[in-house]
């Protein structure tokens, strides 16, 4: 019997589920793997940018292949790339071995990202910007589940290597369920690409202020997240850290769902949500309570999570058929951002404490502020019906 490729959203959601899980274990994780390699706050902000370097770098080398290449291939390719590095940072102990594995995690994490955005959109022009929403909120799941899980197998006296066995078995599952269900078009791509989506050209000027957005967000996210955890233990003398992350991401699961669902007020949530994040973070920053900090990042996440979705509804309107190259940039930006900001987070927390580091972090959410009212000022291209 012939196997329907309409399972095939499925699997891409899968995909980001394990990109969030890489991610929100990673961050769990860095404590303890500070305390494995003797690192310094500046260290283990060098060790988690090292990641984010290669993010920052898979877009510019593989995004124009993308587009030019099917995009299913590509996925294959970059998952088996993923497995092994894994298996790699599992198997050794060695510091060189784990950087390597590392940078090789985040370069094909950061492909699979944009290349499994762009493909969803291609292959489900009707219904591409609500799933969207619910494929960005599977990575704010992964990055959910991931502490939690990280914290349980630390706790019973397991080896933090355990996350990537973990995530080389997610890998090779997503691997098979690409193979078998990502044969053909779905039904919904047939006979409809030419007549509906988004037509034009495509406009550098948008792309680029979404980029500018999602590199203060994801510097922002991921200075936030991977030292949330330190700043829990060592500011505030709470062992509530690893909570917090999860909760962090919980909370963006419904965020994210909910602007999918909203695709078209994305220009508003965004706008708010830029304002909102910084606000929230002076407010955790000067708090001297446990409780009272894990329960901001309720807020916190939230906000966070309208963030990633509605930049990825609105690049649509900019980028017309070049959906892997927008993506592309946009991750790559995300890759700066993440790489520049985490590395800086960890030497302003050694230099003035974390809480300060943090408070400085979220200051740059005022460029956000601005990119996002001068691109009300740029036409985006027409919406086909």
């Amino acid at each position: 019997m012939k196997k329907t490729p309409d399972l095939l959203w499925l699997f891409l959601f899968f995909i980001i589920f394990i990109n969030g899980f890489e991610a929100g274990g990673y961050q769990a994780s860095l404590y303890t793997i500070g305390k494995v390699y003797d690192l310094t706050e500046s260290s283990k902000g060098i060790f988690a940018s090292v990641e984010l370097t290669a993010t920052m770098l898979a877009p510019i080398i593989l995004g124009s292949w993308a587009d030019r290449t099917n995009k299913i291939r590509c996925l294959l390719i970059m998952m088996g790339i993923q497995a092994m590095a894994a298996l790699f940072v599992f198997t050794s102990s060695l510091q060189a071995v784990f950087i390597g594995g590392i940078f090789f995690l985040g370069l094909t994490t950061s492909a699979l990202q944009f290349i499994a955005i762009a493909a969803l959109a291609e292959y489900y022009p009707v219904t591409g910007g609500r799933k969207i929403g619910f494929m960005t909120a599977m990575y704010a799941l992964g990055a959910f589940v991931a502490p939690l899980f990280v914290k349980y197998y630390l706790g019973i006296g397991g080896d933090w290597r355990i996350l990537f066995i973990t995530l080389f078995i997610g890998t090779v599952i997503a691997f098979a369920g690409i193979t078998l269900w990502g044969r053909g078009e779905p039904k919904e791509a047939k006979g409809i690409k030419d007549s509906a989506g988004i037509s034009g050209k495509f406009i550098f000027a948008g792309v680029f202020l979404l980029c500018v957005v999602m590199c203060i967000y994801v510097g922002y996210e991921n200075g936030f997240a991977f030292f949330v955890d330190t700043l829990f233990t060592d500011a505030l003398m709470s062992d509530y850290g690893k909570f917090a992350l999860s909760l962090f991401w919980l909370v963006m699961i419904p965020s994210r769902a909910l602007v999918g669902i909203y695709s078209k007020y994305a220009r508003k949530i965004l706008i708010a949500s830029v304002i909102a994040i910084p606000l929230i973070s002076a407010v955790i920053s000067r708090a001297d309570s446990g409780v009272i900090a894990l329960v901001l990042c309720i807020p916190l996440g939230f906000a966070c999570g309208a963030i990633y979705p509605g930049v990825l509804n609105i690049l649509m309107e900019y980028c017309a058929d070049k959906k892997a190259t927008a993506t592309g940039m946009i991750t790559t930006a995300t890759g700066i951002g993440g790489a520049i900001f985490t590395a800086l987070t960890g030497i302003m927390g050694e230099k003035m404490g974390l809480r300060n580091a943090i408070l400085a972090l979220s200051g740059f959410f005022i460029i956000s502020v601005v990119s996002v009212l001068c691109l009300r000022e740029i036409k985006p291209n027409e919406v086909k019906s």
